[in-house]
């Protein structure tokens, strides 16, 4: 497949490129700093791009590809904001260039509690909502960015990211959340984001995965 990946230096996108090299895709890394990204390969196109908020100046990197997966999200509470506007940035360009399938990187706390979630997790959730309040904000509109495009969408919502390598071992709910599901590395959510996008099954769901 030919894929385009934004967010192509940080900690999921790097991994998305190396793993759909290492699958045998095309992959387009959207970056803003090529010196930036450690990955190398014969069938990578790097794809520069100073203004991540230009639909126009994006779509050379979403046509002709078949999916675009985005590993753009705040790392903390100062980065709140980025996700939805960028994210609508991709999805004009993509709308524009006719290109239809979508996986994004979200956050479990936009996900339903389960159920059967031990009473130490659900405080534990409530107080990440409440400390991190602006970066689910940002992010709850992005799904919503999402809902409202015409794209073949997928959000995939971890937990709490950990430096791991991928193991292709984890758990996954669609539409809600493992029960006490903590962590997950960036390894394997890079993972389940690429094994969603031929899944016609998840198109416009959204994903929980977690170890």
């Amino acid at each position: 497949m030919k894929l385009t990946v934004f967010g192509a230096t940080g900690g999921v996108g790097r991994e998305i490129v190396r793993q759909g090299l290492a699958a045998g895709h095309q992959v387009t890394a959207v970056v803003r700093d090529p010196a930036r990204l450690e990955v190398t390969g014969d069938r990578l196109e790097v794809f520069t791009a100073t203004a991540f908020d230009d639909p126009e100046s994006l779509r050379p990197a979403v046509a002709g590809r078949d999916a675009v997966l985005s590993g753009v999200g705040p790392r903390g509470r100062k980065d709140a904001g980025l996700a939805a506007p960028v994210t609508r940035s991709i999805l004009r360009a993509m709308d524009a260039q006719g290109v239809r399938r979508v996986v994004v990187v979200s956050a479990a706390p936009l996900g339903p509690v389960p159920r059967d979630e031990p009473l130490a997790g659900k405080l534990a959730l409530g107080v990440v909502r409440i400390v991190f309040k602006p970066v689910y904000d940002d992010l709850a509109r992005m799904e919503e960015e999402l809902a409202r495009s015409g794209a073949h969408w997928t959000s995939v919502r971890p937990p709490q990211l950990v430096d791991a390598p991928v193991t292709g071992v984890y758990r996954t709910v669609v539409d809600g959340n493992p029960r006490a599901g903590r962590r997950i590395g960036r390894g394997d959510v890079a993972h389940a984001m690429l094994a969603t996008v031929d899944d016609p099954a998840l198109v416009k769901r959204a994903v929980g995965v977690a170890y």
